[in-house]
């Protein structure tokens, strides 16, 4: 078979034809299309994304090989599926809104607190959880990730206080309102307390593990949150994370665990700069 040599001249014909202003508009919309996958890479809106890519490729096959009644049921499933998006993608869009509103949207994610501010959150909650122990007192913290928690949030009571071992400790007062749900922490900030956190429906857990370690698991099945959970009855502290319970944790265990959680992942000088200007402010 002869060699095609008109190829590459196509090639350079359509290059010729790209000027500044396309390479800008392919440079914008990758980077909105890349902000985009940041939102969703980590939540269960990827699941939902990858089965609309199976549809359509679906919609696509069955149309080549003229499987006609098949390509209308997936044409019309994909039309309801349109109209459904909204709904399906709701707490998604509105994190972005959020983002685009507050001018994050464009800002690296991640943590941007200056590293002795993220030492001195991570010794607080330390404390916090080793003096919980100590007492035997029920208690769920919920350390906020790259995924937000605003539907779990708003179903507590919005503080959005300092964090701080004396602070954390009053919240979780027995008898009390705050006391009973979990706490939402968001960098060096307790957002909201007495929230309440989905509960796990894996039935193979040990029946020894109570309500609190239910719905710490229940929560690390569905986002990258840690959950530090201190059990009333043998005031032995645990972490749930990415579904699985790690049991009986001391100070130097949890610090670790805990740590990269609020250690900014970013040593470049921007954001250096930028963390020092938040700490001062």
């Amino acid at each position: 078979m002869p060699l095609d040599f008109e190829f590459p001249a196509k090639v350079r014909d359509l290059v010729a034809t790209i000027g500044w202003l396309d390479i800008l508009d392919i440079f914008i919309v990758a980077v909105i299309l890349y902000k985009i996958y940041q939102q969703v890479r980590d939540t269960r809106a990827i699941t939902l994304l990858k089965g609309l890519v199976v549809i359509a490729a679906l919609t696509i096959i069955c149309g080549k090989i003229n499987l006609h009644v098949m390509t209308w049921l997936l044409q019309r499933a994909s039309d309801w599926l349109l109209i459904a998006l909204p709904i399906l993608f709701q707490p998604e869009l509105r994190r972005a809104l959020e983002q685009i509103g507050q001018g994050k949207f464009f800002q690296q994610s991640g943590s941007l607190m200056d590293k002795d501010l993220a030492e001195k959150t991570v010794d607080e909650l330390v404390k916090t959880a080793k003096k919980l122990s100590q007492t035997k007192t029920g208690a769920l913290m919920v350390i906020e990730r790259e995924m937000k928690l605003n539907d779990i949030s708003v179903t507590g009571i919005h503080i959005d206080g300092l964090i701080s071992s004396e602070f954390l400790l009053n919240v979780f007062i027995v008898n009390t309102p705050l006391h009973d749900g979990a706490a939402i922490i968001r960098g060096n900030r307790l957002i909201s307390a007495a929230c309440v956190l989905p509960l796990t429906e894996n039935h193979e857990l040990s029946t020894e593990l109570g309500t609190r370690h239910r719905a710490a698991i229940g929560l690390s099945e569905q986002c990258d949150a840690l959950i530090i959970v201190v059990s009333e009855e043998t005031g032995t502290i645990s972490v749930a994370e990415g579904g699985h319970l790690m049991r009986r944790f001391d100070e130097q265990t949890l610090a670790a665990k805990i740590r990269p959680a609020f250690v900014p992942k970013s040593n470049s000088i921007f954001e250096k700069l930028f963390a020092k200007w938040r700490v001062e402010k």
